[in-house]
């Protein structure tokens, strides 16, 4: 058997659960996972190898439409995974509300050649086993030979096997003469990289509704002393009047954000760290383009 290597884009609306799948599909916590919209904004990769292949799966932004500043580059990344991809896995999740929405995913697949199979995604919602039913029912609408997996990331549901997707991703990649990335890891992310996505996953989990989305998190200091990882970051929030949020009453806020962002690390990383927050303001950051460069979201 000749040896396979190339990327899986994951590909569907915002909150749709491609981070968990990627999670769940690598075995791996790579992609931040929470309860809100529009959590991830650069693509993530996480690796699945074996002896005789290389799946990169790519968890894409989720499918936006708007004009400039940091949602025009979370689209621009969505559409970039859909042109590099080898092999494309549409997530579609039975909580979507608006049925126009998911017609358009499954249009959207309709505009690709690539090898393409659909993810039924959070099945484990018993109440909305109707809404599974009409999700099926539209994608064969659309593509009557489709391939459809239906899957709950939750431990213990009845769900489809990741591994037939690992396999149904791996019959789908070119031929290739090596690995793309080490096999030896499950990605290609440093762990400063990962570090900063652990500080905004907590963000997201513990702040107001609205306020995450106006948060950048960078790395200001990352020191490896023997068994212990020292990290300074740095949260930027884009109003003054939500830095006094972040914070919190008696620094409570910050304190909690800063010690489950501590545990995530430790726990993805097998290390101890010493994990400092500092948050600082700068207004309408996510449309100042200097800026956005320097946080790694730019729009060419």
């Amino acid at each position: 058997m000749s040896y396979r290597a190339g990327y899986c884009g994951l590909i569907g609306l915002p909150n749709a659960g491609k981070s968990s799948l990627m999670n769940w599909l690598c075995k791996e916590k790579l992609s931040i996972v929470t309860a809100k919209p529009q959590t991830t904004r650069r693509r993530v990769l996480g690796l699945w190898s074996s002896e005789q292949s290389q799946v990169v799966f790519v968890d894409a932004p989720g499918l936006i439409r708007s004009e400039g500043g940091l949602n025009a580059f979370l689209q621009k990344e969505a559409e970039d995974v859909i042109a590099n991809s080898d092999a494309l896995l549409f997530v579609l999740n039975v909580d979507q509300k608006e049925k126009d929405n998911i017609e358009n995913v499954i249009k959207l697949a309709l505009t690709t050649t690539k090898p393409k199979a659909f993810v039924v995604q959070k099945i484990d919602i018993i109440a909305l086993d109707h809404r599974r039913t009409m999700i099926k029912g539209l994608i064969r609408e659309h593509v009557p030979d489709a391939t459809i997996f239906e899957v709950s990331t939750e431990p213990g549901r009845d769900s489809d096997d990741p591994e037939a997707i690992r396999q149904w991703a791996l019959k789908n990649m070119p031929e290739a003469k090596a690995p793309l990335y080490d096999p030896e890891f499950s990605t290609p992310h440093t762990t400063r990289e990962l570090a900063v996505e652990f500080v905004r996953e907590k963000c997201f989990e513990n702040l107001e509704q609205e306020i995450p989305f106006g948060i950048a998190v960078r790395i200001m200091k990352y020191e490896e002393t023997g068994d212990l990882d020292k990290i300074t970051a740095e949260i930027l929030v884009s109003r003054e009047s939500h830095k006094a949020i972040v914070i919190g009453k008696g620094a409570t806020k910050i304190k909690e954000i800063g010690t489950q962002a501590r545990k995530a690390m430790e726990k993805a990383f097998d290390r101890k760290i010493f994990l400092e927050l500092h948050v600082s303001v700068q207004e309408g950051w996510e449309k100042n383009p200097r800026l956005m460069k320097e946080f790694g979201y730019v729009v060419e």
